[in-house]
């Protein structure tokens, strides 16, 4: 049985989950939610927290691997290059675990929970719900999209 940490990067909120394959090919979500850092906050001392919380994450659950959405390139440079530090600060945390991590866009995500690579955003939250057996759509977002990450790589190590 896998576990593996889907991770959905950003400065102010970072989504993370995690979800087991288990041995008759379903799928188990174990814990999800949200890293928010205060926005009166300094940039390094969000970073800074945003790191040691995914510290205390690793060591709770010992994850097998970990995804990480790819950064894509987004009209506002700003938000782009935040979202790229902190993408920069969950990887090294990651990466001095010894975790195995894989990257994969918006759309690989979209085409491996729906089937679909332009679908929408409910269309993929639906289908993260029914994958994991869940009563209701994972909230926030931001944890919905941790969780389609982690799918997707389990769906991809399959195959």
């Amino acid at each position: 049985m896998t576990l593996v940490l889907g991770i959905d990067p950003g400065t102010a909120t970072t989504g993370y989950g995690l979800v087991r394959d288990l041995p008759d090919s379903s799928l188990q979500v174990v814990d999800y939610g949200t890293f928010v850092t205060p926005a009166g906050l300094p940039a390094p001392k969000r970073l800074s927290m945003l790191y040691h919380r995914m510290q205390e994450m690793l060591l709770l659950h010992h994850p097998d691997s970990a995804a990480v959405e790819k950064l894509f390139f987004q009209s506002n440079v700003k938000t782009a290059i935040a979202v790229g530090q902190a993408r920069g600060v969950l990887l090294l945390a990651l990466a001095e675990a010894g975790l195995e991590i894989a990257e994969y866009t918006p759309n690989e995500v979209k085409q491996a929970v729906t089937g679909y690579g332009s679908a929408d955003k409910k269309q993929v939250q639906e289908m993260v719900r029914v994958l994991l057996a869940m009563p209701h759509i994972p909230r926030p977002d931001d944890a919905a999209d941790a969780l389609a990450i982690a799918i997707t790589h389990l769906h991809t190590r399959r195959y």
